[in-house]
């Protein structure tokens, strides 16, 4: 076994659709909560149909200039719901990341700079949500997988009734 397939980092992640949502943040900034309302905004229809990766520890890799997360062996198919326990659920053993979300982000404004949208992990940019601490990190990421160009959605960023765009950045937008 390679380093870099023993060594893992401490996140979440969550296929939506044909991507995945990388969740990081430090202990208990709500990772696995995070992950658990993608899985069920995708079964409530409001994105696309998601799936776990990884809860808790996930492994990264760089690969055609893609960034690839697995998750831990050991800890492949479960998620912990804070108050219930460890649950097992069904998971991806891969999945191409498309979106990084950083809980408890030192970094989190209310109108972020366009640097602040964008995170490069193994030579990889990718786009970036930084959220702040105590801000619900959902919206966010709904807004980000439906309203701008990382989705596969037909009402992008500039389609917004009032001509002056939706919030969300478009450098959100992958290519």
């Amino acid at each position: 076994m390679k380093d870099a397939e023993a060594a893992s980092v401490h996140a979440s992640a969550v296929l939506v659709g044909d991507r995945a949502v990388l969740i990081r943040g430090p202990s208990g900034a709500g990772k696995s909560r995070l992950a658990f309302d993608l899985i069920l905004a995708g079964r409530a229809g409001q994105i696309q149909r998601a799936v776990l990766v990884g809860d808790d520890r996930v492994h990264l890799d760089a690969a055609s200039r893609q960034l690839l997360v697995r998750p831990a062996r050991q800890l492949a198919g479960l998620i912990e719901i804070r108050g219930l326990g460890i649950f097992n659920c069904d998971f991806a053993p891969e999945a191409i990341v498309g979106l990084v979300v950083d809980l408890a982000a030192p970094d989190a404004l209310r109108l972020p700079p366009p640097e602040a949208l964008r995170v490069e992990i193994h030579g990889i940019e990718l786009p970036r949500i930084p959220a702040g601490v105590g801000y619900a990190a959902l919206p966010l990421v709904i807004a980000a997988l439906t309203m701008t160009a990382i989705s596969s959605s037909p009402h992008l960023s500039g389609d917004c009734p009032k001509g002056i765009g939706n919030h969300i950045s478009s450098t959100l937008a992958t290519e």
